[in-house]
């Protein structure tokens, strides 16, 4: 079968340098890198509707926009198959069978859906849809017979128990489904990039975050209103690095060419952060810097955006013909799962002709 590569995003709103640090740009190495046979990149719009279902016009609306923040990070459509989640019949079906595998204690653990349930003030008006989407992310995952899963660290509880309906699954039925194994970014500072305004994690509903299709003045602004150290007031002060946004930012994307194209009083981000720990060293100064870097990572992926937003009948046609393979593949899977529960009755003569000799004996 070779190693199959799935993931995905939910269609919520434009994408940001959170999720582009975090697995956008891995997903670009590893599909350029011909190690993969298969790579499937999901827009999870079924997903998103599990907390927007009254606002469907919300995820219709984001589907172009994911769709085009893909293309613009350099995403291939000859190389990756990009597909939408809805158009994908099986699996539903798939997630179904799944649910008679998973307590509803199991799923209360879940430390990822634990804290999504409370970041949205959900308490004890959890639509059913959105408590159980492990089991519809598991189906998802399996229905490509995925081998690798690159996601943040966030993620990690949601393949855990991935794998748990992998191992029950097979334990029952008999070898079916692919155990997936999680990929997690090299660098650590991308595991979870928090927001611009110091919170522990960037997210679109809190308004914190740096979008990949910003313009320029946006970033800039973005970056300069940044929250810092707050104790670091003067220049002469001695300033935090750790839990410092801008330090996490620079952890996550300058490299040492960057200190001699734009501060070349630095031979690298070990020197630029022992001075601003023992002081001498202004926020200001640093935020530039950062906005120097961040800036020449992201008019290459603002440059490719605009020349796809020429082209979104093309755009469309690239997530319909994508569509159609992963509904094909996913129906393989389905198959072979409705054969391991012994509940393909149509297709299995034998058991036919066992019930015809049955019941024309007994006659």
């Amino acid at each position: 079968m070779g190693k199959i590569i799935l993931t995905g995003d939910r269609p919520t709103g434009r994408l940001h340098v959170g999720h582009y640090v975090g697995s956008l740009k891995r997903r670009v190495e590893l599909q350029n890198s011909g190690e993969y046979n298969e790579i499937f990149i999901m827009i999870a719009d079924a997903q998103a509707l599990t907390d927007n279902a009254d606002n469907p016009e919300k995820v219709r609306q984001n589907i172009i926009e994911v769709a085009l923040d893909y293309l613009a990070c350099g995403l291939d459509p000859e190389k990756s198959t990009l597909f939408i989640q809805s158009q994908i019949p099986e699996l539903c079906e798939l997630s179904f069978y799944y649910m008679n595998l998973v307590t509803v204690s199991r799923l209360q653990r879940n430390p990822t859906v634990k804290s999504e349930i409370q970041m949205r003030n959900f308490e004890a008006s959890i639509p059913v849809g959105f408590f159980t989407y492990p089991i519809s992310q598991a189906a998802d995952i399996t229905a490509f017979q995925a081998t690798t899963v690159p996601v943040g660290e966030d993620q990690m509880p949601m393949l855990e128990q991935t794998r748990e309906i992998v191992h029950k699954f097979n334990t029952v039925y008999g070898e079916t489904l692919t155990m997936p194994d999680i990929l997690l970014p090299d660098n650590k500072a991308c595991l979870r990039l928090p927001g611009t305004d110091g919170k522990a994690k960037m997210s679109k509903s809190l308004g914190n975050c740096i979008y990949l299709s910003d313009t320029e003045a946006e970033v800039k602004k973005k970056i300069m209103s940044m929250f810092t150290d707050p104790n670091h007031l003067r220049v002469e002060d001695p300033g935090q690095v750790e839990g410092n946004p801008v330090f996490i930012y620079l952890d996550a994307f300058c490299r040492e060419q960057h200190f001699a194209k734009y501060l070349p009083d630095y031979q690298n981000l070990s020197e630029l952060k022992a001075h601003y720990t023992r002081g001498g060293l202004g926020d200001v100064k640093v935020k530039k810097f950062l906005n120097a870097v961040l800036q020449e990572e992201l008019e290459p992926i603002r440059q490719r955006r605009k020349e796809w937003e020429k082209r979104i009948p093309e755009v469309y046609r690239i997530l319909e013909e994508g569509s159609k393979k992963a509904e094909k593949v996913a129906a393989e899977t389905l198959a072979a799962v409705k054969r391991s529960m012994k509940i393909n009755y149509f297709e299995d003569k034998e058991l036919i002709a066992q019930q015809a000799k049955r019941f024309g004996e007994e006659a």
